[in-house]
């Protein structure tokens, strides 16, 4: 009967390695969503009602950015895939490359929100929310505005806003 035994150094080497392996398999390019969801562009419908919240705050107006709403329908398409709100869904996410792949100029921001039934009900949501309110009184040029549904999720709205300079 043989036996085997792996030296300390011997166990770090292969869980560094393992780990080396795990992380790498991790650093990929944002993906479109793998489960079916439905997803529509609520930009023109979201625009004159943050408009008017910039107006009142003495803001220039945003306008519809082709790059910004097609950032926030990958994001709420995703999120209503995964059936979860989250900005960041694994460990290699981040906001900065997923909106940059969409062509997105930084600084960004983000904004989202799930349940809400309607556009003026997501928008009041967000200015009920201080720092979604602080996203959309910011120094942002462009804007878009996405829901998305997946029966698998069952059907819950999933919005986000993406706001881009």
């Amino acid at each position: 009967m043989t036996s085997f035994i792996l030296s300390r150094r011997g166990l770090l080497r292969v869980s560094g390695l393992a780990l080396v392996a795990g992380v790498a398999s991790c650093a990929t390019a944002p993906q479109k969503p793998s489960t079916p969801s439905d997803g529509e562009d609520q930009t023109a419908a979201a625009l004159p009602l943050v408009n008017q919240l910039r107006a009142k705050n003495g803001l220039p107006p945003l306008s519809i950015d082709p790059a910004a709403t097609a950032a926030a329908l990958f994001q709420a398409k995703r999120m209503a895939s995964a059936g979860k709100m989250k900005h960041v869904m694994g460990i290699a996410d981040g906001f900065g490359p997923r909106v940059k792949a969409s062509g997105v100029r930084l600084p960004a921001a983000e904004n989202i929100a799930a349940g809400q039934q309607s556009v003026p009900a997501v928008v009041t949501a967000w200015i009920n929310s201080p720092h979604h309110l602080e996203n959309m009184l910011g120094r942002y040029n462009g804007i878009g505005v996405a829901v998305a549904h997946n029966p698998a999720s069952r059907n819950v709205p999933y919005w986000a806003m993406v706001l881009s300079t």
